[in-house]
């Protein structure tokens, strides 16, 4: 995959389904690289694989499509150019799309009432004045903001005390020609509210907020149920979890949540705590685990949670893979669905079917169909980029730590007998996973001509929450010692080449890259961005930081010292680029420039890349030209201090015997 390939990456989102199965629908999202956009409209594929994916809707941004109960009417989001995503409304039977909100910071996806004449969905409510709610008031000439509360911006949002996500409900009418009609904003007050789920008989609706004394010193939310026409929203849940995508049962008693089922007394303990599908009584009470959360974590993208047929359906996540289970209600066993080298991104259900978006090494997604006993593919959304023949295969492969500890993870290896020069990617989180899933990171890393290790050391997700906890307070111990052994076995394949290997990874990825190149000089180039390189300056600069290093680092101050990254900057000596986005919230950008300024004071070949205008995920929906803007500065990089043998210049002819050069290596 060469970077202007991105081009012809195609990613679609979570399907949904027509009642009567015999229909799915999807929003598939690429990149304009000529434009600098991102652009999606919804494919619309029969289920029995009799046709194939055509295109529905031809907007700018079209993406959350829902079917309404009665198969009638397609709600979605649509946005123009460089606008906010609004609902509309599209009649299946044919006819044109209209629009239906006009939220001046756009409106969350929507959500069907049983009845099909009503739609449910979240918006943020910004302060009169703020926000270009008033046209003669820039940002830079709006009041100041009076702080109060620990938790008050977001990496990608801004600033979020003054425009609160409330829900909204709106009543929909079939006169094409009437005004738009006027959603009634259902929830109010100084809390995010997020998850709109209508009960069966539509007069109520559960949502997740969190509205407990001291909310924004603790990581729970609780489920609330309100009146479909308002009111004083009541809490279902009192508990220590933080739960989110409420479902109701048909018969109404029970609501099924995704949930982080508890975060300890003071609600923090959220190190490597795996959400996972649990139910409580819709009157009130505890909430009941259907899976162990111990060894189940989901990681599917679906926005809601799917019960049918006395079951719920979830993604979990399971050794670099994202399998699909069907969970009874009655707590009997679960039925796999989808397993082995896959990623399930998102699932939906109709009459008979189920519909899931599944990924693999050399896809970002397609979608299949699941009937009993049968799995049929419905689309090659992947075709293009994979008639290019530059996408190669992950070969899984197991290291053994220094204490015996067994390292999964995955080489991906250029053509030709090598030796490659090599790249250890690690993965940010550090509670996540690499996985079987197209990761462009990779794909043009191979094609450049290098081998890419990628693994999973303690603190990923996916191996159960022991595997993850072993870094609680402990970061950079044996989550290091793990990544340097996957290193070492991997490079006893005389294809790869130890003596030219660099290192690169973002977030945590870039806090790990950081820190062992202040301890080891066995890599030959790096790359760190977005890192979490120095955990004291993170506490108060980082939209998550009040609670983030405390749970990874600890507060010992001897403690910290020793696992921060930054604190052995000083005895870095390998060439590093610093790659960082000027708007990271989430790792502020002085994580970056500290780094740099040290490098560059004590002469160490560097460079500091950053990126205007851009947050925390530049890598996965910054701007396009970013993002290929990005991708050609890495190479350029690699090709500097590892050159492949495709970035060798030929050799001129040599006529008569010549000195050979001294052997020099940049540390």
């Amino acid at each position: 995959m060469r970077p202007t390939d991105l081009a012809l990456l195609r990613t679609p989102g979570v399907p949904t389904v027509s009642p009567d199965g015999r229909t799915a629908v999807v929003a598939v999202t690429r990149l304009d690289l000529d434009a600098d956009e991102y652009r999606s409209q919804l494919w619309t594929v029969p289920t029995d694989g009799s046709a194939p994916a055509r295109p529905l809707t031809h907007g700018h941004r079209d993406t959350a499509p829902a079917w309404s109960p009665d198969g009638r009417w397609l709600a979605y989001l649509g946005a123009e150019s460089g606008g906010k995503p609004q609902l509309h409304l599209l009649p299946t039977g044919g006819g044109q799309a209209r629009r239906l909100t006009d939220h001046p910071l756009g409106a969350g996806a929507p959500v069907w009432s049983p009845d099909s004449r009503r739609l449910a969905y979240t918006a943020r409510v910004p302060e009169p004045g703020r926000y270009g709610t008033a046209e003669d008031v820039p940002p830079a000439a709006e009041p100041p903001r009076l702080i109060t509360t620990l938790a008050y911006r977001s990496d990608d949002v801004g600033f979020t005390t003054d425009r609160r996500p409330h829900v909204f409900v709106m009543q929909l009418t079939d006169d094409d020609a009437a005004d738009l009609p006027t959603p009634v904003q259902i929830t109010d007050g100084d809390a995010d509210d997020a998850d709109p789920a209508w009960s069966p008989d539509g007069t109520r609706l559960a949502f997740v907020s969190a509205r407990h004394p001291g909310a924004d010193r603790d990581l729970v939310r609780d489920v609330y149920v309100v009146d479909a026409d308002g009111g004083e929203p009541r809490r279902v849940t009192g508990s220590r979890a933080d739960c989110s995508k409420p479902a109701w049962t048909p018969d109404g008693g029970t609501i099924v949540v995704t949930a982080i089922p508890d975060l300890g007394p003071d609600g923090l303990d959220f190190v490597a705590r795996n959400e996972t599908v649990a139910r409580v009584d819709a009157a009130g009470g505890e909430l009941e685990p259907l899976l162990d959360p111990e060894q189940h974590g989901r990681g599917d993208e679906t926005p809601g949670t799917v019960v049918a047929d006395g079951a719920v359906l979830v993604g979990v996540e399971r050794r670099g893979a994202v399998e699909l289970l069907r969970v009874p209600l009655d707590g009997g066993e679960p039925e796999t669905l989808v397993d082995g080298d896959f990623t399930v991104r998102g699932f939906a259900v109709g009459r008979g079917v189920v519909v899931a978006t599944v990924a693999h090494d050399r896809s970002a997604g397609e979608l299949i169909a699941i009937t009993p006993g049968a799995k049929r593919l419905l689309t090659g959304f992947g075709s293009a980029l994979q008639a290019t023949g530059r996408l190669h295969r992950m070969r899984e492969t197991t290291a053994t730590a220094p204490d015996g500890y067994p390292v999964h993870g995955w080489v991906t290896t250029p053509e030709g007998p090598g030796p490659h020069p090599v790249l250890l990617m690690v993965h940010g989180g550090p509670y996540s996973q690499y996985g079987w899933t197209l990761l462009d990171e990779t794909q043009t890393a191979v094609t450049a001509g290098y081998a890419v290790l990628q693994c999973n050391p303690r603190g990923s997700s996916g191996y159960g929450q022991a595997h993850g906890r072993v870094v609680k307070e402990h970061l950079g111990e044996l989550d290091a010692a793990d990544v340097l052994a996957f290193l070492d076995a991997a490079l006893e394949d005389p294809a790869l080449d130890g003596e030219r290997v660099g290192i690169l990874g973002g977030s945590y990825g870039g806090y790990m890259t950081t820190l062992l190149l202040g301890r080891t000089t066995r890599f030959t180039a790096a790359i760190s961005e977005r890192g979490f390189n120095d955990p004291v300056s993170f506490v108060g600069s980082s939209d998550i930081g009040f609670f983030f290093a405390d749970g990874y680092v600890g507060t010992d101050p001897e403690r910290i010292t020793a696992q921060s990254a930054m604190a052995g900057a000083h005895r870095i000596s390998t060439p590093t680029m610093v790659v960082h986005s000027e708007e990271d919230w989430r790792c502020p950008l002085e994580q970056g420039t500290r780094l740099y300024v040290e490098l560059q004071r004590r002469g160490v070949p560097t460079e500091l890349l950053l990126f205007p205008g851009e947050g925390h995920e530049l890598t996965r929906t910054g701007r396009p030209a970013h993002r290929l803007a990005r991708f050609e500065h890495v190479l350029r990089w690699w090709a500097r201090w590892l050159p492949t043998e495709q970035d060798r210049p030929d050799p001129e002819p040599v006529t008569e015997a010549a000195p050979a050069p001294p052997a020099t290596r940049v540390r």
